[in-house]
């Protein structure tokens, strides 16, 4: 597939939309004001700041170039500093909207001064990438074995663990070196909670979230965002790491099948990644918050998730947070249609809709700004 050159806009990055109109302004750091705020009142009236999660910015980049077209007196800015930043930031209010691909935990939410909604957008695979020249594809591994090497028990590509699966392929016995993420990351949140399902071991001595405590060891490497973790594999011989499938595909880089709960080897694709949140449908819970890594289903692939807004759900600035609502909802429908082609599944409709509703909950002094 070819993608957009929007979608190479990725990593650490500013998304500054301005109108013709405007002075100055621009990026930068996300700072805290002294002002108060209902979503965050870190920009005007006529702006809106967001932060969070690399997962979903080339969407999200592609969603405000495409909705300025038509709103041009709005600015909004949005900084891909990881899940974790992002989580970070709408807790302070010092952003109108958050990003993350890992829901807030109880803990989380109970640091927050008002009540936050989470609004799923779309769905993404996360992929297992790994720097085997003369294995450009046809690589297959099972959850354990994938812990097994991010845990530094696996050490070459020739374990017989990983033989086992691919008795077609001729492995070399080059050293295996593993990249995680630096920061705060969702990425890392789904990765991990996939890993803490299929291994015991892993989930005891790991765990799971947007930070963990890492193996280390010389052979273990780290990198800050999807975009780092890419860079750092793609230049190191023998490296395996985890992206969002849209970074795997912007860099060309190889990336393995999974084994499902089904025990079928599954290659991540828009269907896969649809087919593992067909099982969520039945039983997400009121407030969205819901992994799905490890989906039962033949076809479902076993590393994928939601990602969502973080939004207050009272807006103290009742001309913002019309901004904001309006420019969620337009993202849940115009919006949602460009997803396929930057390789991100859309919601279900039954997902959709209930988006929708938490979408209608945003409201000034009681007044929703959809109806």
């Amino acid at each position: 597939m070819r993608l957009t050159s929007r979608a190479c806009a990725i990593g650490t990055l500013t998304l500054t939309l301005l109108a013709a109109a405007c002075n100055g302004g621009g990026g930068g750091p996300v700072v805290p004001t002294n002002a108060p705020a209902g979503g965050g009142a870190a920009s005007s009236g006529n702006a809106l700041q967001g932060a969070g999660a690399t997962f979903p910015a080339p969407l999200y980049t592609k969603w405000i170039s495409e909705y300025n077209k038509t709103n041009p007196a709005l600015k909004i800015d949005y900084q891909a500093i990881g899940s974790g930043g992002g989580i970070k930031q709408i807790t302070e209010r010092t952003v109108d909207f958050g990003a993350t691909d890992a829901p807030m935990n109880e803990e989380q939410l109970k640091a927050v001064p008002k009540e936050i909604l989470h609004i799923p957008t779309v769905l993404g695979a996360v992929v297992v990438v790994y720097n085997l020249p003369n294995i450009p594809s046809g690589l297959k591994l099972d959850g354990s074995t994938v812990a097994e090497i991010f845990q530094g028990n696996v050490k070459k590509w020739d374990d017989p663990k990983i033989k086992a699966a691919n008795p077609d392929l001729t492995l070399p016995s080059t050293d295996i070196a593993t990249v995680h993420r630096s920061d705060g990351s969702g990425t890392t949140a789904i990765f991990t909670d996939y890993l803490s399902k299929v291994s015991p071991d892993w989930k005891t001595k790991v765990g799971a979230g947007t930070s963990v405590n890492w193996p280390s060891g010389p052979a273990a490497l780290a990198a800050k965002g999807n975009d780092g973790v890419a860079g750092l594999v793609k230049q190191t011989a023998g490296a395996v790491g985890y992206v969002e499938l849209i970074y795997a595909k912007n860099n060309q880089m190889a990336y393995a099948s999974l084994k499902n709960a089904a025990g079928k080897f599954v290659e991540p694709s828009l269907d896969a990644v649809t087919a593992a949140a067909a099982g969520a449908v039945k039983n997400i819970p009121d407030d969205l918050r819901v992994s799905i890594t490890n989906a039962e289903g033949d076809t479902a692939y076993p590393i994928s998730g939601f990602t969502y807004l973080l939004v207050y759900k009272d807006q103290d600035d009742a001309t913002k947070g019309k901004a904001l609502a309006d420019f969620i909802w337009w993202a849940l429908h115009d919006g949602e249609k460009m997803a396929k082609d930057l390789v991100y599944s859309p919601l279900p409709p039954e997902i959709q809709a209930k988006a929708e509703a938490k979408v209608k909950l945003i409201n000034n002094a009681g007044k929703a700004f959809v109806q």
